[in-house]
């Protein structure tokens, strides 16, 4: 039988629910209008490379207590700022608090120029050339790479296809090698059902619409789930901000260059080429087994975009000591939410910092 309240916990719980409400009725108004919408990505920056669409930045961290620099790769079909997402809730402003000296290679917004872009273009040329720049501005010798989705290949792409390149480590987060176990999506492709031409526009790339309606076909309910935990937490103005903050950058996709996204298709998805070790890039072989320097593999086993089945293989693959870190979470809680600044990120900076060279703490 539950305890009967009395009045003053009665007249308490009355007074928090009207001004909930007067707040939930504040937030929802201001959400729907659009107004108050957070500013994002705003770690201050300098430009130090660029080349056609894509840029090298190198964050103003005040304090640089390890070294070598550390390089961020950002997928081609989102936008970067979900690592640089709001103060507070940031894996830029993480790190660079904790003494590493960050980099972010940023791929821009393909148009029709870019549709012939492939994944030469950007394994073989874009992360060279941006590499080199950061080893220029940074004053070394060598570098970490940490991928983040289709970044995360492309890193995996360049370690294992350049001997040579300047990698002391490497980490990839909610990275797929078989893609066997990619979802519907991918079985769709892989099948025949679906072909690139169905999904290739005018222009020669694929959209940012049918980017983000195929993420929303991979969890048909996850948008009625969002919006149960909005009403619940509407009142709220801390929430409110990274809710907007998360669904801005959510349905803030970007093109995806039509060339690459064939070869995508093809040797990623149907020929499963990672995982089979047949993978070719610019004529030549890459075997995943080629990378030899450190690896940490970081997954969130509730992952509905790269499920868990999808990044582990990893670990078994690389040729190298590779490391693993599991989160009980969902894809974005790498780089952004309260899951993120409690457990990410601090194992990600121990990582680092074991894996690392102390150096006098430098300012920039």
């Amino acid at each position: 039988m539950a305890p009967t309240l009395r009045p003053v916990d009665l007249l308490a719980r009355l007074e928090r629910d009207v001004e909930h409400n007067a707040l939930r009725m504040r937030n929802g108004i201001s959400y729907v209008a659009g107004t108050h919408r957070p500013q994002l990505g705003r770690s201050p920056k300098d430009v130090v490379w660029r080349r056609d669409k894509a840029e090298l930045w190198h964050y103003r961290c005040s304090r640089i207590r390890y070294s070598p620099p550390l390089m961020l790769v950002h997928s081609l079909v989102s936008r970067s700022y979900i690592m640089d997402l709001l103060p507070g809730n940031s894996m830029v402003e993480f790190l660079c608090s904790a003494g590493f000296d960050v980099f972010m290679l940023d791929w821009g917004i393909a148009d029709e120029l870019d549709a012939e872009n492939t994944l030469e273009t950007y394994v073989d040329e874009y992360l060279p050339l941006a590499v080199d720049a950061a080893r220029a501005e940074s004053g070394s010798d060598e570098l970490t790479l940490d991928g983040y989705c289709l970044g995360g290949v492309l890193a995996l792409l360049y370690a294992a296809s350049h001997q040579d390149a300047p990698i002391r480590t490497l980490i990839v987060m909610a990275t797929p090698v078989d893609w066997d176990h990619m979802g519907p999506l991918a079985a769709a492709f892989r099948e025949g059902r679906l072909g690139t031409g169905d999904i290739v526009d005018e222009s020669g790339n694929v959209s940012p619409d049918v980017i983000y309606n195929g993420f929303r076909t991979i969890s048909p309910t996850g948008q009625l789930v969002q919006y149960a935990n909005l009403w619940e937490h509407l009142w709220d103005d801390e929430y409110m901000q990274g809710y907007q903050a998360m669904g801005q950058w959510t349905r803030d996709h970007v093109p995806f260059p039509g060339a690459a996204f064939e070869q995508m298709v093809q040797r990623l998805i149907r020929e499963n080429a990672l995982m089979r070790g047949t993978m070719r890039l610019g004529g030549r072989p890459v075997d995943l087994a080629d990378v030899r320097v450190p690896l940490l593999n970081v997954m969130a086993e509730r992952d509905t975009i790269v499920p868990l089945r999808a990044a582990e293989p990893l670990t078994a693959k690389v040729g190298g000591e590779a490391d693993e870190l599991r989160l009980p979470a969902g894809h974005v809680a790498f780089a952004a939410g309260r899951l993120a600044t409690k457990l990410t990120l601090p194992r990600l900076a121990d990582w680092l910092a074991a894996h690392s060279l102390a150096c006098t703490g430098k300012k920039r």
